[in-house]
């Protein structure tokens, strides 16, 4: 399905499968940080929010990361907080070493876009991530999604985070 946000005030279109809260999330293979395959199953017994963003080379992704990983911190281990983009895993490396990320699972997406299409996220026209945030629960049932409708801005953290903290009461 086709969906069309902004990025820049420019129309770009998102390919892949859309989801809505109440799917079943699907499983999703990623590239870590030593360019090893990783399945989303690995985070099966938590809650999970996937922070989606196009690059990590950017301010307003920059900040998504930084915020995600603060809340990591206050959430504990019964969620994994997972950030999701089509950077080179080296790059991502880099930028989680200089900003302190280290609380947050940071995943490429580079290799096959198999996140980006399962759940629809995929810009057709550059190859990158839309901005956005899934939220899925122990029961892999997607609770909540946002598609940041302008790509240059921030997510909805506060949406997101109180569905998280409903999870976890």
């Amino acid at each position: 399905m086709d969906k069309k946000v902004t990025f820049g005030g420019k129309p770009v279109t998102l390919v892949g499968i859309r989801r809505k809260v109440g799917d079943k999330a699907p499983v999703f293979r990623v590239v870590d940080g030593e360019l090893q395959s990783v399945s989303s199953e690995r985070f099966a017994d938590k809650v999970r929010i996937y922070s989606v963003f196009p690059s990590v080379d950017t301010s307003v992704c920059s900040l998504q990361n930084k915020r995600f990983n603060r809340e990591a911190a206050a959430l504990g281990d019964r969620v994994a907080v997972v950030s999701i983009s089509v950077d080179l895993p080296f790059a991502q490396k880099r930028f989680c070493a200089a900003e302190g990320i280290d609380r947050v699972y940071v995943f490429s997406d580079y290799k096959e876009l198999d996140f980006g299409m399962k759940y629809g996220f995929v810009i057709d026209e550059l190859r990158l991530l839309a901005r956005g945030v899934v939220v899925v629960d122990r029961d892999d049932v997607i609770r909540y999604i946002e598609y940041v409708h302008e790509i240059t801005r921030e997510p909805d953290y506060e949406r997101a985070l109180a569905v998280v903290r409903e999870l976890v009461g």
